[in-house]
C-alpha cells in the first residue's frame, strides 16, 4: 500500500498503544455503571414481580394511570436508561402518571408458569390494582415488544379494563418473509428444548439476538468503542447499553414453549388461535382506541410484522406512528426522546 512504511506501521502501533492505554484508565475510573435513572417506588408485588410507580413530574398528574407492559426477554430499564435517554421521564414531563411491570429474574421453581400465569394472573392484578388505586374503571395499557403481544392478548380477554392501547415494536404477524428471528426459531425443536433445559437460559436468546446481525452487534462496536475510550461520559453511555444487552433473564419454560409455538412457529396470534387459560384470544375484541408504534429499520420485529394490527383487530380509532430508526434506537436515541413520548402522551390525553 502506499506509504506505508514499516516506519509509519510503527507509529501507527505505537498511537493505537498509547490509546489504548488511556483508554484502560478511563475504564478505571468509570466506577459503577448504573441505569434507571427516575425517582419510582414499588407498590406491589407477586412472587418475583413487583409494580413499580414512578414520581410524577406534573403537579396533578393525568388522572387515568398508564401502566407500561415490557418484554419477558430483557430487563426493563432499558425504557429509563438514563437522564437523557429516559422514555420513562418523558412520558412523566407530558404529565402522565406512569407504572411498570419488572418480571424480575425467573428461577426453577417458576418453570411451570404458563402464558395464562403472566396474563391472567400477573397482568390482571396489575391492572386491578391500579384500577382500585385510582378508582378508574379502565386503565391506558403500554406494551412494548414481545409484552405488546402479552399486552395484545390481554386487552383481548379483558377488554372492558382497557380504556387505550399503545403497542410499541409489537410483533403480531410472526410470518412476514423479513422476519429474521422466527427463521432461526422455526426449525427448533421447542419441546425437546424445554423438557431437557427446564427454563430457557437468557445467554442462550440472547446469543440468539446478537447472531441475526453478528458484524454489528458482536463486532464492530467494539471496535468503534475505540474511538470512545478517553470520553469517560461516552463510554459509560456504551457500557449502560452493554449492561443490558447481557442482562438477560432465564424465560420460564412453559411460557417460553407456548410462545415459541404458538407465536413464531405457528403465527397464531394473527389468526385468531392463541389459547390462555382456556380462552380464545381474538383481535377482533381488541376495539378500544389503539396506537401502534414501531421502527422502520427494525431487525427483530420488522415493520410489516407490526403493521399487521392494522388488519386484524376491532379498534375503529387506531393510528400508526412510524419512528425512522432500529429496534433499540426507539428506546434510547436522541430523535426518539424528542418524538415518541410526546407523540404517545399527546395521543393519550386527547381520549
Amino acid at each position: 500500500m502506499i506509504g506505508l512504511t514499516p516506519e509509519r506501521i510503527v507509529e501507527e502501533l505505537e498511537a493505537f498503544n498509547a490509546r489504548l492505554t488511556r483508554g484502560i484508565q478511563t475504564l478505571s475510573g468509570v466506577g459503577e455503571i448504573e441505569a434507571g435513572v427516575s425517582p419510582r417506588e414499588a407498590v406491589y408485588r407477586e412472587d418475583k414481580l413487583i409494580l413499580y410507580r414512578y414520581r410524577p413530574r406534573a403537579t396533578e398528574p393525568h388522572p387515568v394511570p398508564l401502566l407500561i407492559v415490557y418484554a419477558l426477554v430483557n430487563r426493563p430499564y432499558m425504557m429509563d436508561l438514563q437522564e437523557d435517554r429516559s422514555m420513562i421521564r418523558g412520558l412523566l414531563d407530558a404529565g402522565l402518571d406512569v407504572y411498570l411491570i419488572d418480571w424480575g429474574y425467573p428461577d426453577a421453581g417458576d418453570r411451570g408458569l404458563t402464558l395464562s400465569d403472566y396474563i391472567d394472573r400477573y397482568i390482571t392484578h396489575c391492572v386491578d390494582y391500579l384500577r382500585d388505586r385510582h378508582r378508574q374503571d379502565s386503565i391506558n395499557l403500554l406494551g412494548v415488544c414481545q409484552g405488546g403481544a402479552l399486552s395484545l392478548c390481554f386487552a383481548s380477554l379483558y377488554p372492558e379494563r382497557i380504556r387505550n392501547l399503545v403497542t410499541m415494536v409489537t410483533p403480531v404477524d410472526f410470518h412476514t418473509p423479513d422476519n429474521l428471528l422466527t427463521h432461526l426459531i422455526r426449525h427448533v425443536d421447542v419441546d425437546l428444548l424445554v423438557d431437557t433445559l427446564g427454563n430457557l437460559p437468557g445467554g442462550l436468546l440472547n446469543f440468539a439476538f446478537l447472531s441475526l446481525s453478528p458484524f454489528r452487534l458482536a463486532g464492530q462496536k467494539y471496535v468503534d468503542m475505540m474511538d470512545i475510550l478517553d470520553d469517560a461520559e461516552a463510554l459509560k453511555n456504551f457500557l449502560r447499553m452493554e449492561k443490558w444487552i447481557f442482562d438477560s433473564p432465564d424465560q420460564a419454560g412453559e411460557a417460553f414453549r407456548q410462545f415459541a409455538k404458538d407465536f413464531f412457529q405457528q403465527n397464531k396470534l394473527v389468526r385468531g388461535e392463541v389459547i390462555i387459560g382456556d380462552r380464545r384470544v381474538d383481535l377482533h375484541h381488541v376495539a378500544m382506541p389503539v396506537l401502534n408504534v414501531y421502527a422502520t429499520q427494525d431487525h427483530l420485529v420488522p415493520p410489516a410484522a407490526s403493521r399487521a394490527l392494522a388488519d386484524c383487530c376491532g379498534s375503529q380509532d387506531y393510528a400508526e406512528l412510524s419512528f425512522r430508526g432500529g429496534h433499540i434506537g426507539i428506546y434510547v436515541s436522541a430523535r426518539a426522546q424528542r418524538e415518541i413520548p410526546p407523540a404517545i402522551a399527546d395521543w393519550l390525553l386527547g381520549r
